[in-house]
């Protein structure tokens, strides 16, 4: 912890407790008559919200707006299990401190399992939304169901994936980062934000540094209805990524983050602030503020573990360009594979590791879903396409088809292709080192784990914008699950990056799956949402696209449909 002095950081460990705005309280226990009053009068902007349920509990959320500062807000919180509160089984008072931004979360125990319950806020004068929440199933269940969202950038364009999903009939929402990003008005994918009524507010148009920065950003971000009626029809388990802080990410560092923006760990400490402040999270024990590893169980038919692949045990990313000569443009290989196959290089970071090795092991569910941020499939392309990626256009997706073409002719056993093809093809790389491609080491560890227990993973993954769908192997080719990635629900995607027209674009996810040999599907251009659904006989995967997230006016297509036996 750098430049931070331990009052400082003694401070911080308490605020990520919960000891200073959280509130726990037995369903059913609670005195009935209660009311909140204010000497100022309040407004509940950002809505309600629940999250990381359990069999027996939730977390319910709100955030206050109070006329005048004050140092806390009384609410009165309702509790019912039908939707009209025709009889509230459960009230109790809370705050909403000055110093936690005015947000105020419970921790409401002794629920029933598998049970739907609907929440409001209030004091004397002022009523916020209704929300609902699901508890966790126990014992047999037939199917868990799953909305699967990531990169959700407010000034790119309309949040119509969030509307989508909140008509859904869902077990819970699963958002695997960037909830929110850090950048500054008139950078990335602000440009039509002025025009679209989503820019950045007055007071908050530059990077974000500050807890100021950050809590005024979630707050523009959840003034949005959609983003709001998600929240609360559903439960929430989150995990961050990147953005939350700012890109690229690694324990001590990031690339988005500068000398002249201060210490990063303090950077670091004001956005999680701010993500527990405001995201419907339950603390964290003592000593583990930088950790959101924990795990949900679905009855006998999935357990969910969350993992933090960004924040908690992440080395900073390679990178090619640090190991190619500046003059002559030699590729030091050697070195290279020496970094990227240490075995003390980490995404995860020992402690995690261990973690989740532990509950593979113990786990007795019938699915073992791993919900994290980067892709875990292989990635690889052939190595000429590096260089060609740096030159987007219309050229790149010629020289794919090309790669393609020999490829497929290989599959076909044509003994016609030259030494020189067949090279082209043979010779691959990992495009992305940011993703778990970057880490293999540590990927083979849990694939050796999963299989030592003749568990098949189910990973959900977030990222990179895009939907993606791909079969998992170890280095010795067997199979130990699949990957189901999530489009963004905002964020810009592969077509932006490599200035390709939609035609080009549907091109190039047409071949792809055949060039990457674990990939199987993909959607290189569109925004939308992953919904998968899990029963004793199969994991069904679907793919929703909204077409145009520009416009008011949009409409929703089913994309893309897979089903698997595991």
């Amino acid at each position: 912890m750098t430049n931070l002095s331990r009052r400082n950081f003694l401070k911080n460990s308490t605020f990520f407790t919960g000891a200073a705005w959280l509130s726990s309280s037995v369903f059913g226990c609670s005195g009935t008559g209660a009311t909140a009053t204010n000497s100022s009068a309040i407004e509940f902007l950002h809505g309600v919200a629940s999250g990381d349920p359990l069999t027996d509990s939730l977390i319910l959320w709100t955030k206050v707006t109070p006329a005048q500062q004050v140092d806390a807000v009384q609410l009165l919180l309702e509790v019912s299990d039908s939707p009209d509160f025709g009889k509230v089984q459960h009230q109790q008072l809370c705050l909403a401190r000055k110093d936690a931004n005015y947000c105020c979360k419970v921790d409401l125990t002794g629920l029933q399992p598998g049970r739907s319950y609907y929440y409001r806020f209030s004091d004397s004068n002022t009523v916020s939304a209704t929300g609902h929440g699901k508890t966790l199933p126990a014992g047999s269940v037939s199917e868990v169901r799953f909305a699967v969202l990531s990169c959700s950038n407010y000034p790119a364009g309309y949040f119509h994936v969030y509307q989508q999903v909140a008509q859904q009939q869902l077990d819970a929402v699963l958002h695997l980062g960037d909830y929110i990003y850090e950048y500054e008005q008139g950078g990335y994918a602000t440009e039509r934000s002025v025009e679209l009524g989503r820019a950045l507010a007055a007071d908050n148009q530059a990077e974000m540094v500050s807890l100021t920065d950050y809590r005024k950003r979630y707050a523009l971000y959840r003034s949005d209805k959609d983003l709001q009626q998600a929240h609360a029809n559903h439960s929430f388990i989150c995990v961050w990524d990147d953005h939350e802080i700012t890109n690229d990410a690694w324990t001590d560092g990031a690339e988005n983050h500068q000398p002249d923006e201060g210490d990063y760990q303090l950077r670091k400490l004001n956005a999680l602030q701010a993500y527990y402040e405001w995201m419907p999270i339950r603390p964290l024990v003592s000593g583990q503020q930088q950790s959101l590893s924990r795990s949900f169980a679905f009855g006998d038919l999935v357990d969910l573990h969350m993992l933090d692949t960004r924040i908690e045990g992440r080395n900073q990313q390679l990178e090619y360009a640090h190991y190619t000569d500046k003059t002559s443009g030699a590729f030091d290989s050697q070195r290279f594979i020496a970094d990227l196959t240490n075995s003390k290089r980490t995404l995860l970071g020992q402690k995690q590791q261990q973690w989740l090795q532990a509950q593979l092991l113990r786990s007795k569910a019938q699915y073992q879903v791993l919900g994290q941020q980067v892709l875990m499939a292989k990635m690889m392309f052939p190595s000429e396409l590096l260089s060609a990626f740096s030159k987007p256009g219309p050229e790149l997706v010629d020289k794919i088809a090309q790669l393609t073409a020999l490829k497929q002719r290989v599959a076909k056993g044509d003994t016609s292709l030259t030494a020189e093809d067949k090279k082209r093809i043979e010779s691959v790389v990992a495009y992305n080192l940011d993703a778990w491609d970057g880490y293999p080491y540590e990927r083979e560890v849990i694939y050796k784990t999963a299989l030592q227990q003749n568990k098949q993973l189910v990973v959900l993954a977030g990222d990179t914008h895009n939907a993606w769908a791909a079969s998992l192997h170890d280095q010795q080719g067997n199979k130990v699950g699949i990957e189901l990635a999530t489009p963004s629900v905002s964020s810009p995607g592969i077509e932006t990056y490599l200035k390709l027209n939609t035609t080009q674009v549907e091109q190039l996810a047409a071949v792809l799956p055949t060039l990457i040999d674990e990939l199987e599907y993909c959607n290189l251009h569109q925004r939308g949402y992953l919904l998968v659904a899990f029963s004793k006989a199969q994991v069904d995967a679907r793919w929703f696209f909204v077409d145009d997230i520009t416009k008011k006016q949009y409409q929703t297509r089913l994309g893309h449909q897979q089903s698997y036996k595991l």
